[in-house]
């Protein structure tokens, strides 16, 4: 049912936007003065029940078809304007959404606008087609576009912005497993370090055993048989360490206090201090007393060179307490702001945690601390690190980052995509506002036309008439005539009140209808 259904959604969604339109249309027709049927009903509804599903393929070819309904309302008579403007308007906003690019959008638009002018030009137009094609349907055909690519930009914006963050989220989480793995094969050297040396005592006993005369065939036997397993057991233990092992560092034999001798010879600021008698720790937790050190040394040299840096270990009765505070460095990001410094706290932290023990790390009085609680003896039941908790400092997210310049990048091509129509607008703008200025400012009301009379002086006639004739009037050859509009609707054509003077004198009025005919009185 979900597949026979889905290939009918758009198809329904289609249907709706075309009655909608058909709606529209037909209400617009009902109310239009001597319409004309093939030409403002049947043609549009035509055209645009192509135009509408055509849109989820090819949306330019779209606004082409719709822009046929508003070309043939310039052929018109009575106004250019008719109710398919909101149509394209529609159609040019499913322009912007549904394509990827500007350049093709672009030339589709200018087309249709070039379209429209070739229309008036040839129909030979009064200036309202004009002024009606160089400001309405320029503005329904871009700004609606412009809507609609900043709709699909905002929407590819948040759609990739998550993808990055789920991306980088994963690449986070991969490394920290990692960085955990090569703790847990580190850990596992030291294992070789310390039971290796164990069982290899334990077979030098038994070959010491072996030697004993007191020992009978059978027992000198079982003896041998011994060593030759623990022989075996410390190979096999050195061939799994030497798989598992990827930092030739991780055998060194070394200690805390040679460490840090190394690090002040190298001029790094180390100030230290040991408190409590020096307990009997297992190997494991010793060498995680030094990691945690070294680890600390490093990210203070590496993100806060030439600060100083302080080192406490604490032993009390059955825990040692390490920590490693550096102080606010003289310049430059702090470890905590530092980019890349995590992985290496993760993988101690899975140390300290296997082993028992408890780490935390974080900024401290504009420095960095990182302060370990380890017990003498590995815990046997040390909880499991959790994978989702991540250090309590670390870098500002990738993903952050570039979604900010993303959204910056983003309002500038939207800055510059605004910025073409505004500056059309200051062409066309101060254009369209002066001829709305001349067509009202030339507009005679019947009531006062019906006062004026022939033979009455012109000088007594300036009261009654606009301060200014209508500058666009037909030619009348061999006479003195003015033109007035009959009222002020920009978008229709109006009838013209002609009146001719001679001598100073009103001598002819008669009024030109918009349909043509002539109706007036001498």
């Amino acid at each position: 049912m979900r597949r026979l259904h889905a290939p009918l959604r758009p198809a329904v969604a289609d249907i709706a936007l075309w009655a909608v339109f058909a709606t529209v249309g037909a209400l617009w027709f009902g109310d239009t003065r001597a319409p004309s049927t093939t030409r403002d009903l049947v043609l549009p509804l035509l055209a645009l029940a192509v135009a509408v599903p055509l849109a989820r393929r090819r949306p330019g070819t779209a606004v082409l078809l719709a822009d046929v309904p508003c070309a043939l309302g310039l052929a018109g008579t009575a106004s250019p304007a008719n109710v398919y403007a909101l149509t394209l308007a529609c159609m040019s906003f499913l322009l912007g959404v549904r394509s990827a690019t500007a350049r093709t959008p672009l030339l589709v638009l200018a087309g249709c606008l070039t379209a429209d002018l070739a229309v008036c030009a040839a129909l030979r137009a009064p200036a309202v087609w004009w002024f009606y094609a160089m400001t309405v349907l320029p503005a329904v055909l871009l700004l609606p576009w412009l809507a609609g690519r900043y709709w699909r930009g905002r929407r590819e914006l948040a759609e990739g912005g998550w993808q990055l963050a789920r991306s980088l989220e994963e690449r986070q989480h991969l490394a920290a497993e990692r960085a955990r793995l090569t703790e847990r094969a580190a850990i596992a050297a030291d294992m070789h370090d310390s039971l290796g040396h164990v069982l290899s005592l334990v077979a030098l006993r038994a070959g010491a055993l072996e030697l004993s005369p007191t020992l009978t065939p059978r027992d000198r036997e079982d003896v041998a048989e011994l060593r030759r397993t623990i022989s075996d057991a410390v190979d096999h233990l050195r061939e799994t360490v030497t798989v598992l092992r990827s930092d030739p560092r991780a055998g060194a034999a070394d200690t805390v206090e040679e460490l840090l001798g190394r690090a002040v010879a190298s001029g790094v600021p180390v100030r230290w201090e040991r408190s409590g008698p020096p307990p009997a720790r297992s190997p494991l937790v010793e060498r995680a007393v030094y990691r945690v050190v070294q680890e600390a040394l490093t990210n203070a040299t590496k993100h806060a060179p030439g600060s100083a840096v302080r080192v406490t270990i604490a032993h009390t009765g059955d825990t040692t307490r390490v920590r490693v505070v550096n102080a606010e460095p003289p310049a430059g990001p702090t470890p905590h702001d530092a980019v890349g410094g995590t992985h290496g706290l993760a993988g101690l932290r899975e140390r300290v945690t296997v082993l028992g023990g408890t780490l935390r790390a974080g900024p401290y009085e504009g420095g960095f601390e990182v302060a370990a609680t380890l017990p003498h003896h590995a815990s046997a039941q040390a909880a499991p690190p959790d994978p989702d908790r991540t250090p309590s400092a670390g870098p500002v997210p990738e993903s952050v980052r570039r979604r900010a310049r993303i959204r910056r990048i983003t309002r500038w091509r939207f800055a510059a995509v605004f910025a073409a129509p505004a500056a059309a607008a200051a062409v066309f703008v101060p254009s369209a506002v002066y001829l709305a200025y001349q067509l009202t400012g030339s507009v005679l009301p019947p009531s006062r036309y019906e006062e004026l009379r022939v033979g009455t002086p012109r000088a007594e006639l300036t009261h009654l008439l606009p301060a200014r004739p209508f500058p666009y009037a037909p030619d009348t050859p061999g006479a003195t005539c003015d033109f007035y509009r009959s009222n002020g609707n920009l978008l229709e054509e109006v009838d013209l009140y002609r009146l001719c003077y001679a001598g100073g004198r009103l001598v002819a009025k008669d009024t030109l209808e918009a349909d043509g005919d002539d109706a007036g009185s001498p």
